[in-house]
């Protein structure tokens, strides 16, 4: 119940995540306009993004337009666009493949320990866009505040943190914690895989105790039998043979055409000493 429950809660933020890593890819808010000192036009708010930059007169009505080059733009900013192209590509696989590692899904069967790898892969991919979105965020923000403190930088150049900054790093940390809880998915389920595993025996366990049964037979049956002076290899033998048969051996079939005949001959030799102590009475 508690890895199902973790399995919720990694594609909840999961799901958060990518649709936090578009929503940051398209958003126009990188870089946003600084009012100090002479810059004091409040009237008009400049937003510069990875694909466009808008400006927007009086909260009543904004204009945009798209980059005309791609190599017109900061380096920054140009490695942010690859990047996060390539993390919101990311985020939505690790967002499928969380979905066919679901306990609840069917396509991918019904074997828990595949299932807890194809989380684990997920959760790693989940970390990895983490890691892709946070490192655009952060250099953006950093050319940002050291512009913004470097003197010989006009004033109107000058750009102040935007929203997209922060929902990106939000985002980040999101990711890396949905990735975080599909990998204790997989550690849980591979430690309760283990605990089942050694609960009950297996094949070669089983194997292996019926060939410690043969070394040392049941002494309640040798004293049972020894009551008519019966050979002592060939009670030995005859008890090995059963306990082949009823340790579930692979060789069954072999077991039985080898006990079969052996407790015929018991049978028979426990009723003629019977018979004859019946006579000498």
């Amino acid at each position: 119940m508690a890895s199902y429950a973790l399995q919720i809660a990694g594609l909840v933020l999961g799901s958060v995540g990518m649709v936090g890593t578009v929503a940051v890819t398209v958003m126009p808010q990188w870089r946003v306009s600084a009012f100090i000192e002479s810059n004091i036009v409040v009237f008009e708010n400049l937003w510069e993004g990875l694909w466009m930059n808008c400006m927007r007169h009086a909260n009543i009505r904004m204009q945009c337009k798209i980059y005309d080059s791609l190599l017109a733009l900061p380096p920054d900013l140009q490695a942010s666009r690859g990047l996060m192209c390539a993390a919101s590509v990311l985020s939505f696989l690790a967002f499928m493949t969380a979905v066919l590692g679901m306990k609840c899904t069917r396509c991918t069967g019904e074997d828990e320990k595949v299932k807890g790898h194809i989380l684990l892969v997920a959760g790693i991919l989940f970390v990895i866009t983490g890691i892709m979105v946070l490192i655009p965020v952060s250099w953006v923000a950093n050319s940002i505040i050291r512009d913004f403190y470097n003197p010989v930088v006009n004033i109107a150049q000058k750009r102040e943190l935007g929203d997209a900054l922060y929902i990106g790093w939000t985002t980040a940390l999101v990711l890396i914690a949905g990735g975080a809880l599909f990998c204790c998915v997989f550690c849980c389920s591979g430690k309760s895989s283990s605990s089942y595993r050694y609960s009950i025996p297996s094949h070669r366990t089983t194997q292996k105790s019926y060939h410690m049964e043969k070394k040392s037979p049941s002494v309640y049956s040798k004293k049972y039998l020894s009551q008519w002076n019966l050979p002592e290899r060939r009670i030995i033998s005859i008890l090995e043979h059963l306990n082949c048969v009823a340790g579930y051996s692979s060789n069954f079939l072999v077991c039985m055409m080898q006990a079969v005949p052996q407790a015929i001959l018991v049978s028979w030799l426990i009723w003629e000493m019977n018979t004859n102590d019946l006579i000498d009475n």
